[in-house]
């Protein structure tokens, strides 16, 4: 069974930063391997739908879905070590969401990711 499993969220003040990281595990992607794998970031605000915050494909290439985030985080992967990072800046009050990683294929929808974690709270104070 494949396991993605985030950590690194919490409490932090306007202005601050956290890393996220998350972390695959199991014996197969369906019998294809993590680097195969267009990964994400998600986010769900309190009270709003989950919304993509940034993708990275197997290549490297990236793409930050909202506007609100760009210049802000990064999104990195390490496939020697099965994992993705999300490097958030600078943030807001309206950062505060829960925080999903996604293995699938390269997309902005949630309907493009097959693999889910359970997520990480972030929440920003001002």
């Amino acid at each position: 069974q494949v396991q993605l499993v985030e950590s690194g969220g919490g409490l932090v003040q306007a202005g601050g930063s956290l890393r996220l990281s998350c972390a695959a595990s199991g014996r197969s992607f369906s019998g294809r391997t993590f680097s195969s794998y267009a990964l994400g970031w998600f986010r769900q605000p309190p009270g709003k739908e989950r919304e993509c915050v940034a993708a990275i494909n197997w290549t490297g290439g990236t793409m930050y879905c909202a506007d609100s985030v760009k210049g802000r985080f990064t999104i990195s992967r390490n496939n020697a070590q099965n994992t993705v990072y999300l490097q958030m800046n600078s943030l807001k009050a309206e950062d505060t969401a829960v925080y999903y990683c996604a293995a699938g294929r390269w997309g902005n929808d949630i309907t493009d990711y097959d693999y889910w974690g359970q997520g990480t709270r972030v929440t920003v104070s001002s």
